[in-house]
């Protein structure tokens, strides 16, 4: 996606205002972002689709703004020196019934309806459709939301609730702050008749589920799991990284779960079925807080790092706790991962078209079992933990991953990665010479 951010600025924090009425009903919105030049700016872009601009400010005066897609091109009344710090304020009016398509796990993202209020899926670069952003994934800012909604209805956010106030018309206004950094497309803000959770994990880390009000019995067995969940991860990948976590259900058909950062979303038919595959789930989003969310992904290319870890530690745990084993379910995955090479590109070289395929989640966990097996379990556990402790709160990529993995191994692996990593076919599995690939059908 190489449209997706913007260089010229780096933004301190976003607020973004929110005046709710009505599912799938246009609504007020603003956005005031806190920004420093990190070049003299005449002009910058914002990534910003999908809603109705009103007006657009740079240090409280009128800017020009032009539409080019998904870019707002913004021309201040007055250029911007290097190093200055800058306040730009974006009105408009948002329309939560509007979504985009991907033909991938992804399928319909930004805003998703529900049937009493919305939430949001912005991965990959559907944020843009919520409010104005720089818009990739090794971006991050704080963001402070201020969500008004109509009487019995909730509103969330990622990170901690700041403040309530009920104004004389009787609406209800609620911020929040996300408390550390967040990408765009890891922001969740979801409304709705919502029954809140409060509980605790590990260490006393602050647990808050959201939970439709119908929802709220049925789901409690799995839900209550986030504990163990946590201990479990933590022994391999060491301390939550964020100052609280939770799960938001999603009332909705959304086809697959997401890492919205300390505030999960699993659909609720994932919270309504086996236990194995339940868990399965919530342990997939929760591994995302250490690799996805704390340690962020430099670039699109790089997302086999954190879709990979996320199905490896969820196979993983399946493995320990009645599920299908680790090797067989590895077994089965290089049986047909050139097949996926074919289909999807190499686990390191997707196309935008191809991001969420497959071969990002088994296909990538493979990659990690292979290095497992190359190194042996316990040098591989201390590149895991060195990953997650050493880039955390950080941007990273597969070059960073790889001079990590060969440091802490002791041996250099970039002749054994890169044909894993951008090969046109599957190298042998160490350790396992019986395990055959299946030939690749056009």
């Amino acid at each position: 996606m190489p449209l997706a951010g913007n260089g010229g600025y780096t933004v301190r924090r976003y607020t973004l205002d929110f005046d709710w009425r009505a599912p799938r009903t246009p609504f007020e919105a603003g956005a005031t972002i806190s920004a420093t030049a990190t070049q003299a700016l005449s002009r910058f872009d914002l990534d910003f689709a999908g809603n109705t601009l009103h007006h657009v400010t740079v240090n409280g005066a009128r800017a020009t703004a032009e539409r080019r897609a998904d870019e707002l091109v913004i021309t201040p009344a007055k250029p911007l020196p290097r190093g200055s710090a800058f306040t730009v304020r974006v009105t408009y009016t948002a329309d939560p019934a509007r979504s985009r398509h991907r033909d991938d796990a992804i399928q319909d993202y930004g805003w998703v309806p529900t049937p009493d209020g919305t939430l949001l899926c912005a991965q990959p670069d559907g944020a843009r459709m919520i409010f104005p952003s720089n818009d990739h994934p090794s971006l991050r800012a704080p963001v402070t939301f201020r969500i008004t909604t109509p009487a019995g209805l909730t509103a969330v956010a990622n990170g901690r609730l700041v403040g309530t106030v009920r104004r004389s018309d009787g609406r209800v206004r609620r911020t929040y702050d996300s408390e550390q950094p967040i990408a765009a497309q890891l922001v969740q803000m979801a409304i709705g008749r919502f029954t809140l959770v409060d509980s605790s994990g590990p260490h006393g880390l602050p647990l808050r589920d959201v939970v439709p009000d119908t929802l709220v019995t049925d789901t409690e067995a799995h839900r209550a799991l986030t504990p163990e969940h946590l201990a479990w991860l933590e022994r391999r990948l060491g301390p939550y990284p964020f100052r609280r976590y939770g799960v938001l259900v999603g009332d909705t058909d959304l086809p697959v779960a997401l890492e919205t950062q300390s505030l999960s979303v699993l659909p609720k038919d994932d919270l309504l079925g086996d236990r194995v595959d339940a868990e399965r789930n919530l342990v997939h989003e929760l591994t995302h807080h250490w690799t996805g969310d704390s340690v962020a992904i430099r670039r699109w290319s790089d997302l086999w790092l954190s879709e990979g870890h996320a199905r490896f530690y969820e196979r993983l745990y399946s493995d320990e706790h009645g599920g299908v084993s680790l090797e067989s379910a590895m077994r089965a995955a290089y049986e047909q991962h050139d097949q996926w090479r074919h289909d999807d590109g190499a686990p390191a070289e997707p196309t935008e078209a191809t991001l969420f395929k497959v071969m990002r989640y088994d296909g990538s966990a493979l990659v990690l079992f292979a290095l497992r097996e190359k190194v042996g379990a316990q040098p591989f556990g201390r590149i895991e933990r060195a990953w997650v402790t050493e880039y955390r709160g950080r941007a990273a990529g597969t070059r960073d991953f790889i001079a990590l993995a060969s440091r802490i191994a002791g041996e250099d692996l970039h002749p054994f990665l890169t044909p894993w990593l951008y090969g046109a076919h599957t190298p042998p599995m160490p350790g396992h010479p019986d395990w055959q690939v299946d030939p690749v059908e056009d």
